[in-house]
Parts: C-alpha cells; sequence; structure tokens
C-alpha cells in the first residue's frame, strides 16, 4: 500500500486521503497510490460513495516540481483521472486550501467537488508554458463554457471558492470545519437521495451555443496578439479549448495531449520554467539561515512624490502603519494627495473597497515635516532626490532620532549604500531597498547589501519584500546595483548602433520583436529623458576617456525633449496618446550627430540589434556575478525578469544564454571587439565556463 495515499473507511463511505506533504504534489508515489486505492473502494461492495482529499493544509497543489524534464513514469495522471471518471460510485472531491493544475483536474475528474470556505482552485500551466493536459481544457467548458474556460485558463489565476461557485466550477460551499467532513456530508446526502452519476465528460449543455462557430475563439485569438505577444502555449490552449467544443470527448482529450507535447517541446517550456524555479530560489540567500526578522509594524517614508508616495502606498496595502515626512506642509500635502490617488484608483478597478481605502487613510497613514515623528518606527525608506549630499542630510536626521533597532533603508538607484552608511552611527542597520517604479506595481524590490549590513537586517528585507508581495533580490554594492548596471551597458550599446547607422525606431522594433514589452527608447521616453541626461552628467567625472561617448540623448535634452511629459521625446506624443509618434525631427538629429563624426551610416538587421543587445546585457552580467554583486546567475534572471521587461518565456538573460551556448555568445562579443575593443572585453567568468564547458546554471547550485 502506498504510503503517501491511504483509504479510511467511515461506514459505506470510503475516503482516500492524499499526504504527500508539503502540498500533496502528484508524484509518481501519488499516482500509483491514488490508482490503486480506488480500484480497492469500488471493487469493495460495502462502499457507496468515495471522497478524495487531502491532508493537512491543502488538497493537491499540482504535479510534483522534481519531476519537471524527466522522463515520465506511469501511471500518468489522465489514466489515473479516467478511472475516477469512470468509477461506477460517486467520487466527490472535498476541497480546502488549493487546487491547482493537475490537482484540480483530479477534482474535474470526480462526478461532484465540495469546497470548504476559503479554498482556491485553478489551472495555472500557462505561466509554465504549458497547458492543463489530463483533461482540464476538455472539462473546464463542459461546466462554464467556453468563453469562461479560456479566460480562467489563460490568465493562470486561481479562483475563490465563492466565485467557482456561482460559475459552476464546484457544486457546493461547507460551512464544514475539515475537508473529510465536508466530503462524507456530500457523499451521504448523495447516497439518500441516490443522485446520478455526473460525470463531466457527459455534460454539452455549456458548450452546444459555441459549437459548429468560431467567433469566442477568433476573438480569444485577436486578444492574445495583444496579451500574448511571443507566447507559444496560449494559443494552443484556444486550439484545445476549440476541440472541447467541437471533438467527441475522447478525441478531444487526444487533441489535448498532442498539443500538450507540442508545448513541453517547446523551448519557451524550459524559459518559464526556469523562471518559475528561480522565483521560489531567490529569497533563500546563502549566510541568512537563523537571522532573525526584526518587528514590522511601522514605517516611515522619507519623500512624497512619486516614488514615495508608491512605497507608502504598497506598506499601507501589507497592513503597516505609515508616517510620511516632506519638508514643508505644502510638499506633504502633494504627497498625501498623491497618495489618496493611487488607492482611489485601486478602487475604481475593484481592488480595494471604499471603506478599506478610508479606513487606510485615516487609521494606517499620517504625515509630518518633524523627523521626530519618527522615532518609535521600525522602519524608514527614504525616497528623496537622487543625490548623495540630500540623501546624507537625510540619513543624519533619521539617525539622531530613529530608535535602537530600527532599519534604514534608502531607496537609491545608483548611490553608494556603504557610503551613506557610514555617515551614521549604525551602519549595521543600513540597507538599500531599491523599489522600481511604480513601486505600488512593479514586484521586484532589489535588496543591497552594505559591507556592515546585519544579518538579521537583510532577513528582515526579504520578509518586507513578501509581505508587500514582491520578489526580493540580494544585491552588493556598486554603482546601479545588478538592474541598473547591466542597464547601463546595453544601452550604450544601442546608442552605438544608432550612431552607426540604426534608426531608434529600428531598435525597439526589434526588441519589441524579441520579446520586450517596450523597446529602450519607449522606455527612455516613460522615464524621462532628463533621467538619463541626470545620470550622464553625475558619471561624467569618471568616464574612461577610451569609452566612445554618443551625444544625441543630450541634444534631445538641450532640445526641450524630456519623453512623454513634455510632449516630445524619442517619439513625439499627442494628446492623450502614450504610444508616440515616429519623430523625422529626431532623425535629423541622429543624422547630424553622424555626420559631426563622419560616420557613414550603415544598416542592422532585428537580429543583428538583437545580439548586440543581448551579448551586451549578458556580458556585463557575468562580470556582476563574477564581482559577486549577484550571489547566483538566478538573481539576475528574476532581477532583469521583474524590472527590466526582460520576456519571461527566455527565462532571463543567463538562462538564454545557456539556451544560445556561451559559446556563441563568446564569439559574438569577440567579433565585435573587432570593432571596438574596450566595449566589448569579455568577462573572465564567461571565457572560463566556456573553457570548461560549463554553463551559467551549474553555478546556481
Amino acid at each position: 500500500m502506498s504510503e503517501v495515499v491511504r483509504l479510511e473507511r467511515h461506514g459505506d463511505i470510503a475516503a482516500i486521503v492524499v499526504d504527500n506533504p508539503p502540498v500533496n504534489a502528484l508524484g509518481q508515489a501519488v499516482r500509483q497510490g491514488l490508482k490503486e486505492r480506488l480500484n480497492e473502494a469500488a471493487n469493495d461492495d460495502a462502499v457507496r460513495a468515495i471522497v478524495i482529499l487531502g491532508a493537512e493544509r491543502t488538497f493537491i497543489a499540482g504535479a510534483d516540481i522534481r519531476e519537471f524534464g524527466k522522463p515520465p513514469q506511469p501511471p500518468s495522471l489522465p489514466e489515473v483521472i479516467e478511472d475516477m471518471d469512470a468509477c461506477p460510485k460517486p467520487v466527490i472531491a472535498a476541497l480546502h486550501g488549493t487546487a491547482l493544475g493537475g490537482g484540480f483536474e483530479v477534482a474535474l475528474g470526480c462526478h461532484y467537488r465540495v469546497a470548504l470556505d476559503g479554498a482556491k482552485v485553478g489551472l495555472p500551466e500557462v505561466k509554465l508554458g504549458i497547458l492543463p493536459g489530463a483533461g482540464g481544457t476538455q472539462r473546464t467548458p463542459r461546466l462554464i463554457g467556453a468563453a469562461k474556460a479560456l479566460d480562467m485558463i489563460l490568465s493562470g489565476d486561481f479562483v475563490a471558492a465563492e466565485k467557482a461557485l456561482s460559475l459552476g466550477l464546484i457544486d457546493e460551499i461547507s460551512k464544514a470545519e475539515t475537508p473529510l467532513e465536508a466530503g462524507l456530508a456530500f457523499a451521504r446526502k448523495a447516497i439518500d437521495e441516490g443522485t446520478p452519476l455526473r460525470r463531466v465528460r457527459d455534460l454539452e449543455d455549456e458548450i452546444l451555443a459555441d459549437r459548429g462557430k468560431s467567433d469566442v475563439f477568433d476573438a480569444a485569438r485577436e486578444k492574445l496578439k495583444k496579451t500574448a505577444r511571443g507566447l507559444f502555449s496560449p494559443h494552443k490552449i484556444v486550439d484545445a479549448v476549440q476541440a472541447a467544443v467541437e471533438l467527441p470527448f475522447d478525441d478531444g482529450i487526444k487533441r489535448e495531449r498532442e498539443l500538450f507535447q507540442e508545448c513541453v517541446e517547446s523551448p519557451q517550456r524550459a524559459g518559464l520554467i526556469h523562471a518559475f524555479f528561480s522565483e521560489r530560489q531567490v529569497g533563500k540567500v546563502p549566510g541568512l539561515k537563523g537571522a532573525a526578522r526584526r518587528p514590522l509594524i511601522s514605517a516611515g517614508v522619507v519623500g512624497g512624490g512619486t516614488m514615495g508616495a508608491g512605497i507608502a502606498v504598497s506598506m499601507l496595502l501589507s497592513g503597516l502603519q505609515v508616517i510620511m515626512i516632506e519638508r514643508d506642509e505644502e510638499s506633504l500635502a502633494r504627497g498625501k494627495a498623491t497618495v489618496d490617488k493611487i488607492l482611489e484608483a485601486s478602487v475604481k478597478r475593484g481592488k480595494l473597497t471604499a471603506g478599506s481605502k478610508a479606513a487606510v487613510m485615516t487609521e494606517s497613514f499620517s504625515g509630518s515635516t518633524d523627523y521626530a515623528a519618527l522615532s518609535d518606527v521600525d522602519i524608514v525608506v527614504e525616497a528623496v532626490f537622487e543625490d548623495m549630499e540630500v540623501k546624507k542630510g537625510v540619513f543624519a536626521q533619521l539617525d539622531a532620532v530613529l530608535k535602537a533597532g530600527a532599519i534604514l533603508a534608502t531607496n537609491t538607484s545608483y548611490l553608494d549604500v556603504d557610503a551613506l552608511a557610514a555617515g551614521t552611527s549604525r551602519p549595521s542597520d543600513v540597507i538599500g531597498l531599491h523599489f522600481f517604479s511604480p513601486a505600488h506595481v512593479m514586484k521586484l524590490l532589489e535588496i543591497v547589501v552594505g559591507d556592515q549590513t546585519a544579518p538579521e537586517v537583510v532577513a528582515t528585507g526579504f520578509a518586507l519584500a513578501k509581505r508587500l508581495g514582491k520578489v526580493g533580490v540580494r544585491a552588493g554594492v556598486c554603482d546601479g546595483f545588478i538592474g541598473n548596471r547591466i542597464l547601463a551597458t546595453y544601452r550604450k550599446q544601442i546608442d552605438y548602433m544608432v550612431e552607426d547607422g540604426a534608426s531608434p525606431y529600428e531598435v525597439d522594433d526589434a526588441i519589441r520583436a524579441f520579446g520586450f514589452p517596450m523597446g529602450p527608447f519607449q522606455v527612455s521616453d516613460l522615464a524621462g529623458v532628463d533621467i538619463g541626461w541626470m545620470t550622464r552628467r553625475r558619471l561624467d567625472a569618471t568616464r574612461d576617456p577610451r569609452e566612445r561617448y554618443v551625444e544625441v540623448a543630450d541634444r534631445l535634452y538641450e532640445a526641450g525633449r524630456m519623453g512623454q511629459k513634455s510632449g516630445a521625446g524619442w517619439y513625439l506624443y499627442s494628446e492623450g496618446d502614450r504610444r508616440g509618434a515616429k519623430d523625422p525631427v529626431v532623425e535629423n538629429i541622429v543624422a547630424q550627430e553622424r555626420a559631426k563624426k563622419g560616420i557613414e551610416p550603415k544598416s542592422f538587421t532585428p537580429e543583428q540589434i538583437q545580439r548586440r543587445y543581448l551579448a551586451a546585457m549578458i556580458n556585463e552580467a557575468a562580470r556582476v556575478l563574477e564581482e559577486g554583486i549577484a550571489l547566483r546567475p538566478l538573481d539576475i534572471d528574476v532581477t532583469l525578469l521583474y524590472g527590466y521587461g526582460f520576456p519571461r518565456w527566455h527565462g532571463g538573460p543567463m538562462k538564454y544564454a545557456d539556451m544560445v551556448g556561451l559559446d556563441q555568445i563568446l564569439t559574438d562579443i569577440r567579433s565585435y571587439a573587432e570593432e571596438d575593443a574596450f566595449a566589448w572585453q569579455p568577462a573572465k567568468l564567461l571565457v572560463d565556463l566556456v573553457e570548461r564547458g560549463e554553463n551559467f546554471e551549474s553555478l546556481n547550485k
């Protein structure tokens, strides 16, 4: 008998309990156990109904990720579910916690589904580059119709029990204390009332209206052109759901398996699974085991601008008490108004109720112009102007008023955290928390660890990231940390390509074609051309005279073209237009700069643009890793995925490099070095890995 699946008898009802901690994943032993226990109960004349449930805190949270990439071991999940479906006795899934992916497909294979309040169901396979391959695309539309099934499966989002009931995904929400009680009660009622078996495979009412019509599927495919540009599996999901509508069930299941296999063989699956694992691994930082987290009840935010207000909102929505500090009452009023505006937008989107917003603003949020108001907070994040002297002044005032053990955090994007710490009497309490704009939306949080930052402060930084719903990445101290340092390098290369002959619009088109949501010049306009100008001026004194410098962006700044906020930057913007139009004025500025330097323009193909862009990114990332600024390649991947729009299906720059081949990346770099040896110096780590025949993934272990 399988140890991870047991059969319990409760009179004439058999309970099959999956007990495979921590999340009852559907590994081979669980699949085998389910098949054996189901067969045992089905062949026992004393058993009149069967309940399937999970032990401990959840039902079945999906596949066993330890089996990813390995040869499949029998029995397959579709085979197990087919046995449930064909069972001559009522089979009831009793759901609690989460029933996800294959776990929810198990529930769909049962004749009935009862859930505890608070349970969630979902089919998140799209996020791994695959589709539900054990009947999920075939049974779901039979319960809720093709359109709703597509919305659910294409989003990969979880569905709460109450909504699942209203949709028809489950049959009942139970008030019972445990899933066993809920399942037994439902089974008892089914037995007593002689409820007939309700096999999902036989249901057709919800799909009849779409049979022979393509409207819902054409609309889904059209939507995917915008929401899933470049992705493979979403299109296969539409094909699979259409098969559910158009084909008999057995033929639809066969088609689902064919489409599932196509997804498995797609290179996107490897990238998406790497991203999935990396996000879960990134918070497991070496050296933090046993480090105690400090309390996080109240927080201060210094600065009420766009970034400070976004940080305040993020903290308020996590349940922290927040005090905002500004230099004068007028600035404080603006900061509070910005917080109110962000929260009101959440109300309009249905993410927050008006009552909750009012409670947050009156009970959890306050402001002051006096730093002494922060004397009892647990953590303070300064989000003032990006100037070292300004930030040092803020830190000196914080150091004077904060209680012992309070954490002093800077939201700097580039500046030296160690220099800020050195100006305080408590350098071990100082850390960088680099939020990305808009801070209440963007998931990445770079946790910048200084030379003297205490381990418990780092651990608290990661705890804060988790509480805020963000992905924390540990970074060391250097100009730009992980993300902005790498950005600065690949940004130079696109400037070089533009000066050498590519138009900014060709560059943006090529980078979007690779999968980035925006091109780099679009991003510059969104952030503000003036931001880049200020960064370049900050670095003027330390710029190596051998470094090539392109002045096109400086000319835009001098012409007052600040990007979207001024109506013109690299693109020209009309009222209400955030996409922008190509502007001949910019092309003339570029041409003038080329002429000044006597550059004869040459053409670049989209592939050439992409290869240079990525080679520069990967080479600098290798240096960041070599210097210990990032501890592991996966830290870099997560940073670029969550903060810089790197396409998730490529896995991140380090995973992408592994898939392309480090030898190919190095060959490209060496060929570019023939044109500019200073800009294209191969990272020693990259050379070493190629010589050893290893890849970046080997360093994640």
